[in-house]
């Protein structure tokens, strides 16, 4: 069977939270994003935040925040895009494809619920190869761009809707 047809988006919901709370990442994962815990309360209380959680038969298994505040500015000139961080998988959940399944769905996502959004923007660190991996694999590109953050060298990548 597809597992593919197992695994949904939807916004955060207080149901999902007990679970979200008990994700963990190995260090060398843990500096590249943030656990949905440190990430949770600043979005559910910020109006252009949108956690989204990526579940596998209805349980949550990964995480990330799309955002449609003044901080997308600062990677893209487009007033219709969207800013994607923190994205994580729970460790336990590592491996089984949910990251790709979750971005793979996310265009469909957004053409529902982001009606005038025709761009996903995103930053990874240089250094973390497997995302920019898995960011290639789903239909971004690197735009050229190039930021500094706290760890090193930022690529910008897009996604056109």
């Amino acid at each position: 069977m597809d597992k593919s047809n197992h695994v949904v988006l939807d916004f955060y919901k207080s149901e999902y939270e007990e679970t979200l709370r008990k994700f963990n990442l190995p260090e060398e994962q843990a500096m590249f994003t943030a656990l949905p815990v440190d990430k949770m309360e600043e979005a559910n209380n910020t109006v252009d935040q949108y956690p989204i959680v990526i579940l596998s038969n209805q349980i949550p298994v990964g995480f990330f925040i799309l955002h449609s505040s003044q901080r997308v500015k600062d990677y893209t000139t487009n007033p219709k895009a969207l800013l994607l961080t923190a994205l994580s998988i729970n460790h336990s959940q590592q491996g089984k494809g949910y990251a790709k399944t979750g971005m793979d769905k996310l265009p469909e996502f957004i053409r529902e619920f982001f009606l005038d959004i025709n761009e996903i923007t995103l930053v990874v660190n240089k250094k973390n190869i497997a995302a920019q991996k898995l960011y290639e694999k789903v239909g971004y590109r690197d735009t050229g761009e190039r930021r500094i953050g706290a760890i090193g060298e930022q690529l910008i990548l897009t996604y056109q809707l």
